[in-house]
C-alpha cells in the first residue's frame, strides 16, 4: 500500500466506524483496517444499541435503513436460584412513542457492516480482511503508522486509533495496554435461537417491531460472578450467559455447560421451546472498569472502545461507550490536525473530553462494583437459594399457619446467612453504586 493518511484506525466496530465517519465527514483522509472478511464478520450474534449516541453521529439512522431488529419497550431483571426465581419488569409507553429507539436490538454482523458503509459513504477507506501486525514508529518512538499483513503493507498516518476490541493482540503486543488479567474480563457464551416472529411476539407480549430485554442474576452461573441475558430480535432470540474468567478457572466449569443449564431453567426453557439453534459463539467482556483503563493517549496514538476497557458492566453498556469514545477521539484528532501537533499533548483533548463525559462519570461511579461481586459469591449462591425457599414456603398452602412458616423461614435464613452478614453485604453493595 505505502500510502500516507491523516488517520489510520484499527478495527471497524462501533468505536472505529464512528470515528471514521466523523473524520471523513470533516475531510480528514482516513483508512480503517478490519481483520474480518467484512466489518461485523467477527460479531455473528446480536446485542443492544442505544439511539441517543448513534443519533449524535448519524441523526437519521432509522431513515438510512439501520438494521434494527426490535425497539425495546420493556426491560426485565430476574433473580434466580437453580429451580425458581423472582422477576422485576418495567414497560413504559414512552419507549414506543417519544422515546422510541432509546434502545434496540441488532445483529452485529449486519449493524457493523451498515455502520462502516456510512463511514465509506462519507469518504473513509475501509480495508477488510487485513490484519494490523504492528505499529510504525519514528526514531523518537512516536507512532507514525501501521504495518499490515498485506504485501508492501506499511501505511503511514499522522495519528493511529486503536479500536480493535478487548482481546486486541495489537494493544498488548505493543505495550499500550497490559495483558488482561483473568479477574478483569468475563467469558460469555451465546446461542442464537430461531423462532417465528409471531411466536416471539406472543411469548413476550409485544407487537411486531417491539422487544424485551431480560438480565438474569443468581444461581444460574453455578456460584460464579456472572450474568445471563435474553434479547428479542425479529425472528430469533439471543441467549447469553457468562462469568468472570478467574471464576471459571477456580470452579473448573466449562462455559457451554452453564449455557445449557441456563437454557433448561424452568423460567427460560418455555421462552425457547421449539426454537432452532442457529449460531453459537463465545467472546470476552471487559469487566474491570475504571481501575483497568490503560493510558488512552500517547505520541501519535489513541485507544477507544473495548480496547481501552471502556465498558459499564453493571448496566451492560459497551456499544454506546464505544461510539462515544470514537466520536470524542475524532474530535480530538481534528483539533490536533488543526494545530499540527500529533504528540501526547496535542492529542490530550481526547482524555479531557472523556473526563467530561458520562463515560468516566459512570465508570468512576461503579469502580468498586465488579470487585464487590467477585468477592461476595453468596449473591450467586446462598441468597437466591434462601429467597426462593422463603417464597416457596409462603406460597405452599398445606395447613401450616403463616406465622409458623415465617418463623421457620427466619430460622433458616439466620442459620445460613446471619442478619448482620446480610446487612453488611447490602451496605457494602450500596456503597459501590451510590
Amino acid at each position: 500500500m505505502g500510502q500516507q493518511f491523516d488517520v489510520a484506525i484499527v478495527g471497524a466496530g462501533p468505536a472505529g466506524s464512528s470515528a471514521a465517519l466523523i473524520l471523513a465527514q470533516k475531510g480528514v483522509k482516513t483508512v480503517v483496517f478490519e481483520r474480518g472478511e467484512y466489518p461485523g464478520a467477527k460479531n455473528m450474534s446480536g446485542g443492544v444499541l442505544y439511539g441517543h449516541e448513534l443519533a449524535s453521529i448519524v441523526p437519521d439512522f432509522a431513515e438510512r435503513n439501520c438494521p434494527i431488529e426490535r425497539n425495546i419497550i420493556e426491560s426485565q431483571v430476574w433473580y434466580l436460584s437453580e429451580d425458581a426465581g423472582y422477576t422485576i419488569r418495567f414497560r413504559d409507553r414512552a419507549f414506543q412513542n417519544e422515546r422510541r429507539f432509546n434502545s434496540f436490538t441488532v445483529g452485529r454482523a449486519k449493524f457493523d457492516r451498515w455502520f462502516a458503509e456510512q463511514a465509506k459513504g462519507r469518504g473513509a477507506l475501509v480495508v477488510s480482511a487485513t490484519v494490523v501486525t504492528d505499529l510504525l514508529r519514528d526514531t523518537g518512538n512516536r507512532v507514525i503508522g501501521v504495518r499490515t499483513d498485506r504485501p508492501e503493507g506499511d501505511v503511514h498516518a499522522r495519528v493511529v486509533l486503536l479500536a480493535d476490541g478487548i482481546n486486541s493482540p495489537l494493544a498488548a503486543r505493543t505495550g499500550f495496554r497490559p495483558e488482561v488479567k483473568p479477574e478483569q474480563v468475563a467469558v460469555a457464551v451465546k446461542d442464537v435461537v430461531e423462532l417465528p416472529e409471531e411466536v416471539i411476539n406472543e411469548r413476550f407480549n409485544v407487537e411486531t417491531g417491539s422487544g424485551v430485554t431480560i438480565e438474569v442474576l443468581g444461581g444460574v452461573t453455578k456460584g460464579m460472578d456472572g450474568i445471563g441475558v435474553i434479547y428479542t430480535n425479529k425472528n430469533w432470540l439471543s441467549v447469553c450467559i457468562g462469568a468472570n474468567l478467574s471464576d471459571f478457572v477456580t470452579h473448573k466449569v466449562k462455559p457451554y455447560e452453564i449455557l445449557e443449564e441456563f437454557k433448561a431453567h424452568p423460567m427460560v426453557a418455555p421462552l425457547l421451546k421449539g426454537g432452532r439453534p442457529r449460531e453459537y459463539m463465545g467472546h470476552w467482556i471487559a469487566e474491570a472498569g475504571y481501575d483497568a483503563i490503560p493510558r488512552l493517549c500517547g505520541d501519535g496514538y489513541l485507544i477507544a472502545g473495548d480496547s481501552g476497557m471502556l465498558f459499564n458492566a453493571p448496566h451492560r453498556e459497551g456499544s454506546n461507550m464505544a461510539m462515544t469514545s470514537g466520536r470524542l477521539a475524532a474530535d480530538a484528532i481534528v483539533e490536533a490536525l488543526e494545530k499540527g501537533d500529533f504528540g501526547r499533548k496535542g492529542l490530550a483533548g481526547y482524555t479531557s473530553r472523556l473526563q467530561g463525559s458520562y463515560i468516566m462519570a459512570d465508570l468512576k461511579k461503579y469502580r468498586g462494583f465488579n470487585a464487590f461481586l467477585l468477592h461476595h459469591h453468596e449473591i450467586f449462591t446462598t441468597i437466591p437459594h434462601l429467597a426462593s425457599y422463603g417464597a416457596r414456603e409462603m406460597l405452599t398452602v398445606d395447613g401450616t399457619p403463616k406465622k409458623q412458616k415465617q418463623k421457620a423461614i427466619w430460622k433458616r435464613i439466620r442459620s445460613e446467612m446471619p442478619l448482620f452478614r446480610l446487612f453488611r453485604l447490602f451496605w457494602k453493595g450500596w456503597r459501590t453504586v451510590k
